[in-house]
């Protein structure tokens, strides 16, 4: 049988930058077995998987490694597929995930995903990813994802991972935020993923859920425009609603095509 898939380039209007995600509409699922196969013959960092119900569209996401519970550069690519070009009909795309109900708006070129907001707390910093950081934070905060704030963008651009330490330590669906504030942007950030394919992400919508409210509350401001600075990049336009954030991204296709299982 054939599937349609399609490469999208997120957070980003260049192909060859932001965050590559393959799309895949699909009439039924799969079994996870084979969802995740897809993913790992596809290489990237995420493959999301959708079934358009019309009033709502199920969305699930896989990397070439584990279900992930959520992941905000594919779902921009899908909200992409499916406007710019199935045609969804309507305004507004309702997504049903494992992580609740996923708005996401188009409007003047940008996808605006509404996120739930996952506000950091003080937390003591493992040793396994103290270990494998070349340059130590000044302040370690945890949600979902270890968020470590950096003294500033350079010090953010100079980290390296050694990953001898770094994959001994399981944070299941959750990775490590770095971040500092931006010199032409109100903040920079990088994300890396232990025991990962692909160990450092290179535009993170999920890590946003975290990043605006710490950034929004220390920078006294509701709208922020943010930076990754890993060799792709990506651009982000984040806007905190206490309980729930606005992750906002252009996007561009970069190839579709057909495989046949």
């Amino acid at each position: 049988m054939n599937y349609k898939y399609y490469q999208v380039d997120a957070f980003t209007d260049k192909v060859f930058t932001g965050n590559p995600a393959c799309v895949v509409p699909l009439k039924k699922w799969l079994s996870d077995e084979l969802l995740l196969k897809i993913a790992q013959e596809n290489a990237v960092s995420e493959t999301a998987f959708f079934i358009d119900n019309g009033d709502h569209v199920h969305l699930r996401w896989f990397t070439p490694d584990i279900e992930i519970d959520l992941c905000g550069h594919a779902t921009l690519a899908s909200a992409h597929v499916l406007k710019s070009i199935l045609k969804f009909p309507l305004d507004e795309i309702i997504f049903h995930t494992l992580s609740g109900e996923l708005r996401v708006t188009y409007q003047d070129g940008l996808y605006y995903l509404n996120l739930p907001s996952r506000k950091p707390e003080e937390a003591i910093l493992p040793e396994e990813i103290r270990l494998a950081l070349n340059i130590q934070p000044q302040e370690v905060y945890k949600a979902r994802d270890y968020m470590l704030v950096y003294r500033s963008e350079r010090e953010i651009k100079d980290i390296q991972i050694n990953r001898q330490f770094f994959d001994k330590i399981n944070l299941g669906c959750g990775g490590v935020i770095t971040t500092a504030q931006g010199n032409t942007h109100d903040f920079v950030s990088r994300y890396f993923t232990p025991q990962a394919t692909i160990l450092e992400d290179p535009a993170t919508g999920s890590a946003h859920c975290t990043l605006i409210p710490f950034w929004s509350s220390r920078l006294s401001k509701n709208k922020l425009k943010a930076l990754q600075i890993s060799k792709r990049g990506g651009e982000i336009f984040c806007t905190d609603h206490s309980e729930r954030v606005i992750v906002g991204g252009k996007a561009v296709t970069y190839s579709s095509g057909e495989f046949t299982i």
